[in-house]
């Protein structure tokens, strides 16, 4: 079994290192590896102080926490987590440590020690980490490339073992695409899943999720198990599916000749559903024709749903304009022209995507596609200093040409590695599924796991592969 964070959890628990000793390990691997911009906040201090309180608590206390021990870094975009006060990527943000959600509370009663916050791009408008603010997130497996975004730094913190998970948001891919850049994996929790208070605002009208991204797929089932329910609103919640039996997987290898994938990574998806048929799932072959006009609406959706949020934060919080990245200022144009009408139409377009991809899974429980269209981009690849919003939305569905379709459904999604190209780059596959199959698609992901088809080049800080 491949190193992650249950192990060293469990490592912790039967007393083989401290919970200080953990914690030394990954503040030092922060420091020698601090040229990946992976975490934009470091507090040494902090960490340490709960680790401290961690090792001082009573053995039956500590047994109950799944991930007893375990340092953890937050993504600066979601949360928030008190004492660590967010910026979001952005000069325009009045940082604010007093803040603490429901899920921060959820991660340390579960045993995480926090020491810090990830890169993320300014307001999580990139699918790469490089805030004009820094520093630039750059990925493990090859710096000159980017780990991918939103939550850039928190994939390039656990790809590099600088953690062995790391709190993530996603809203238009931000949990799955810097998972697949990285090669790790990472779950996108249905519309309902997670706990949104105490301030339980609309995020993005419903698109947005928060998780983790881990180095296995019994981590980020342990997370989920561990940090999901009992959300309260806003949203109704969903009774999450058992996992078992025989599933009908719908497979879609191809991408279009607008956004085209790559033959190796197209392939990838072939042969992971082959290795689930020969488990027994059987498979219902999908051509792009049936999905490219629900995609095509799905990426669109996100970019109006991103501007009109914007716009409103800006103007709830008051921010300065001028602080703001060109890209943002010109997202935010684009939100503050939007008319009450627009707005409505979009809420109306949400419901309609939710009704498409409810039909599209008619005939099929599962759908496995590519994350990614190609390999992890150069940095750089995602400019944020001009103004031509329609461009840089084009970008980022050309690179992940699905990654919306679950956000604007509020469907499960789940991300992990079936492989290697011949850069030693990872070949991600995409499963999906309706709001509370998280578990079957844990459970195909963890059949997938077990054919060992990607290794983590890297060792966890202090501890192993």
């Amino acid at each position: 079994m491949t190193a992650d964070a249950t192990a060293l959890a469990a490592a912790i628990g039967k007393g083989e290192l401290t919970a200080r000793q953990a914690m030394e390990q990954s503040l030092a691997a922060a420091k020698t590896q601090s040229a990946l911009g992976a975490l934009c906040l470091v507090d040494e201090t902090a960490g340490l102080d709960a680790a401290a309180q961690f090792d001082s608590l009573p053995v039956d206390e500590k047994r109950r926490m799944p991930f007893g021990g375990v340092p953890l870094v937050a993504k600066d975009l979601g949360g928030p987590f008190r004492g660590f006060p967010l910026r979001a990527g952005s000069r325009a943000m009045a940082p604010n440590a007093d803040l603490d959600s429901d899920l921060a509370a959820r991660f340390r009663a579960a045993g995480f020690c926090m020491f810090g916050l990830a890169t993320s791009p300014e307001f999580g408008l990139s699918l790469a980490a490089e805030p004009l603010i820094g520093p630039c997130a750059r990925n493990p497996l090859d710096p000159g490339l980017s780990p991918g975004g939103s939550s850039g730094g928190s994939a390039a913190a656990v790809a590099a073992g600088i953690v062995a998970i790391a709190h993530a948001t996603d809203a238009g891919g931000s949990i799955r695409v810097p998972a697949a850049a990285c090669g790790l994996v990472g779950l996108k929790p249905g519309r309902g899943a997670m706990p949104a208070g105490p301030g339980y605002g609309n995020y993005l009208g419903g698109i947005a999720s928060e998780l983790a991204v881990c180095r296995s797929v019994r981590d980020a089932a342990l997370a989920f198990e561990t940090l999901s329910g009992d959300a309260k609103g806003p949203f109704p919640e969903v009774k999450p599916s058992k996992a078992g039996g025989m599933l009908s997987i719908g497979v879609l290898a191809e991408t279009g000749d607008q956004t085209p994938t790559t033959p190796e990574r197209a392939a990838a998806v072939l042969d992971a559903a082959r290795r689930l048929e020969r488990k027994g799932h059987r498979l219902v072959a999908l051509e792009w024709a049936r999905v490219s006009a629900l995609a095509e609406e799905c990426a669109a959706l996100f970019g109006d749903i991103a501007a009109i949020n914007l716009a409103t934060n800006v103007r709830r919080f008051g921010l300065d304009c001028t602080k703001l990245e060109p890209l943002t200022q010109a997202v935010v144009a684009r939100g503050l022209a939007m008319s009450g009408t627009d707005v409505w139409q979009i809420t109306n377009r949400l419901a309609f995507v939710a009704r498409d991809c409810q039909a599209l899974f008619d005939g099929f429980d599962v759908l496995a596609t590519p994350m990614l269209s190609g390999p992890p981009r150069p940095v750089g690849a995602f400019p944020a200093d001009h103004g031509d919003t329609a461009a840089h939305f084009a970008r980022m569905a050309a690179f992940a040409p699905l990654a919306t379709l679950a956000n604007m459904s509020g469907f499960a999604a789940l991300t992990l590695p079936v492989g290697a190209d011949h850069d030693g780059l990872p070949l991600p596959l995409q499963l999906m599924a309706p709001s509370g199959a998280e578990l079957p698609l844990l459970g195909l992901a963890q059949t997938l796991e077990n054919e060992d088809l990607w290794h983590h080049p890297f060792a966890i800080a202090g501890f192993g592969r």
